[in-house]
C-alpha cells in the first residue's frame, strides 16, 4: 500500500439483500418469509409497500451483473433468501430456489466477479417464526440444515460466506422496538434473539468449513461510536449502556468474552433478563459463538450522541458534544461522520484483533434523479464515499486488516420499514419500468476501483 492507493489485493464491491432486491415474491416455491408478513401489515411500512416485486433482480439478475461488471465491481456481496431454498424453515430443500442463486453465481464467475454470500439478512421463513423465531432455540437449529443446504450445493463456486448480517437489527429492531420484522415489542425476547442468532453463527461456521474446504467465514456486525454528549457521570453511563447494547453485545461474545458483564446487570436491573440473567446460555453456547473466524465485516453508517435519561435535563451538563448540522445528514435522517469508520475499524483492530476486516455495507440515501438530460448528478453520495474511502484508507496506514470495501448499495432498493422512499443506490431504479441508470457516483467508484487509489478531491 502507498500512501495514496490501497493494498494490492484489496477487494472492491458493492452490496444487496435479497428481500430488498429479489421480488419473485411467490415464484417458484418461495415459502413466505417474515418481511412478507410485516410489509403487508397495515401501517408497518411507511409507503405502505412490499418487496413482492422490488428491483425484480430475480428476473434480472444476468443484467445487473452485466451492469456490476462494466462498473469494474470486483466482488458483490448478496444474500440467500432462507424461505427460497427451505419455504417452511425446515424440511425438504426447494430446489428451484437454490437454481437461482446458482445461476446467479455462474453468472458472476463467468463476469470475473468474486461471490461474497450472506446466508441471513433478515429474511426469516414465517412458519420459523410462528414457532418463536429467533427467541426460540428451535430456530438456531433449523439454520444449521439450511447453511448445509445452501454450502452443498455452492461451496465448490463460493469461497467467502457471511453467516449473518447485523444481529443487532435482527433481533432489537426486530423483537424489542418491533419497527423491523416480525414487528415483537418485547425486551426479554430481544435479549433471547441475540443470543440464537449469534449461537446459529457459531453452529454454521464448522459446518460451512466442512463442506466448502477453505472457506472464508465471518460474520457482519453494524457498529459505530457511542459518545457522551457532555462529561456528566450521567452522560458516560448512558454512553457505556448504549455501547454495550449496539456495539460490544455482539463484539464480546464473537470473540471469546462472553456477554459483558456490565450489560447483564444492567438487563436484569431493566426487567429484560431474570435475576438469574442470561438463562438462555447452555452448555457449550459460548464456545459455540467463539468460533474460529477469518473476518469480520463492518457495516458502518453513523455515529450516536448519547444524553443521559436517568436524570433531569436542567440537572445535567451542558452537551460538549452535538451532531453536525441537519444539511450535514442523509435523507435518512442520519448524520455524515466519516472519521466514525476510522474509528470503529481502529477499535475493533485494537481491542478485539479480527485476522480481516471488511467494510461490508457503507452508503447513504439521497433522491436525486435524473436532470433533463437523463445524468443523475448525486454530488453528495459521491463526497460521503469520498470522505469515507479516506477514512478507511487512514485506517489501514495505523494497522487495522481491512481487506476490503462494499458499498451500500448497487441499487436503489426497499429499504424495510421506509419503503421505496429512501434511495441508497449508486443506480437509479424506476420502479415502473426497472429500467436502470448509474449515477455519478456508479462513475466515480468505477475509477476508484480501477484505480485502487484514495479519492481526491
Amino acid at each position: 500500500m502507498t500512501d495514496s492507493g490501497f493494498p494490492d489485493d484489496f477487494v472492491w464491491g458493492v452490496a444487496t439483500s435479497s428481500y430488498q432486491i429479489e421480488g419473485a415474491a411467490q415464484a417458484d416455491g418461495r415459502g413466505e418469509s417474515i418481511w412478507d408478513r410485516f410489509a403487508n401489515t397495515p401501517g408497518k411500512v411507511i409507503d405502505g409497500s412490499n418487496g413482492d416485486v422490488a428491483c425484480d433482480h430475480y428476473h434480472r439478475f444476468a443484467e445487473d451483473v452485466a451492469l456490476m461488471k462494466s462498473l469494474g465491481v470486483r466482488a458483490y456481496r448478496f444474500s440467500i433468501a432462507w424461505p427460497r431454498v427451505l419455504p417452511q424453515g425446515r424440511g425438504a430443500v426447494n430446489h428451484k430456489g437454490l437454481d437461482f442463486y446458482s445461476r446467479l453465481v455462474d453468472a458472476l464467475l463467468e463476469a470475473g466477479i468474486q461471490p461474497f454470500a450472506t446466508l441471513y439478512h433478515w429474511d426469516l421463513p414465517q412458519a420459523l417464526e410462528d414457532e418463536g423465531g429467533w427467541s426460540s432455540r428451535s430456530t438456531a437449529e433449523a439454520f444449521v440444515p439450511y447453511v448445509e443446504a445452501v454450502v452443498d450445493r455452492l461451496g465448490d463456486r463460493v469461497g467467502d460466506w457471511i453467516t449473518h448480517n447485523e444481529p443487532w437489527c435482527a433481533s432489537m429492531l426486530g423483537y424489542e422496538r418491533g419497527i423491523h420484522a416480525p414487528g415483537v415489542v418485547d425486551k426479554a425476547r430481544a435479549i433471547a434473539a441475540s443470543h440464537h442468532l449469534l449461537l446459529s453463527h457459531g453452529w454454521a461456521m464448522p459446518v460451512i468449513r466442512a463442506k466448502c474446504p477453505g472457506a472464508r467465514a465471518g460474520i457482519t456486525l453494524n457498529l459505530g461510536p457511542m459518545l457522551p454528549a457532555s462529561d456528566s457521570a450521567a452522560d458516560h453511563d448512558a454512553a457505556r449502556h448504549a455501547d454495550g447494547h449496539f456495539n460490544r453485545w455482539f463484539l464480546d461474545p464473537v470473540f471469546g468474552r462472553g456477554y459483558p458483564d456490565d450489560m447483564v446487570r444492567d438487563y436484569v436491573a431493566r426487567g429484560c433478563l431474570p435475576a438469574g440473567g442470561m438463562t438462555m446460555v447452555e452448555a457449550g453456547d459460548l464456545e459455540a459463538i467463539a468460533a474460529r473466524t477469518d473476518f469480520l465485516g463492518v457495516n458502518y453508517y453513523n455515529r450516536t450522541i448519547i444524553r443521559s435519561e436517568a436524570i433531569p435535563e436542567h440537572e445535567n451538563e451542558a452537551p460538549v458534544r452535538t451532531l453536525g448540522p441537519e444539511q450535514d445528514w442523509t435523507e435518512m435522517g442520519w448524520e455524515v461522520y466519516p472519521p466514525g469508520l476510522h474509528q470503529t475499524l481502529m477499535r475493533v483492530h485494537l481491542h478485539y484483533g479480527p485476522r480481516k476486516m471488511y467494510v461490508t455495507e457503507n452508503g447513504c440515501s439521497y433522491s436525486t434523479g435524473p436532470d433533463a438530460t437523463g445524468r443523475i448528478a448525486d454530488t453528495r453520495r459521491v463526497a460521503f464515499f469520498r470522505d469515507h474511502l479516506r477514512a478507511a484508507h487512514r485506517a489501514i496506514a495505523d494497522g487495522a486488516p481491512l481487506a476490503g470495501y462494499f458499498a451500500w448499495s448497487l441499487m436503489d432498493n426497499y429499504e424495510w420499514e421506509r419503503g421505496y422512499g429512501q434511495r441508497f443506490g449508486i443506480v437509479h431504479v424506476d420502479y415502473e419500468t426497472q429500467a436502470r441508470t448509474p449515477k455519478d457516483s456508479a462513475a466515480f467508484l468505477a475509477k476508484v476501483f480501477a484505480q485502487n487509489a484514495v479519492p481526491q478531491d
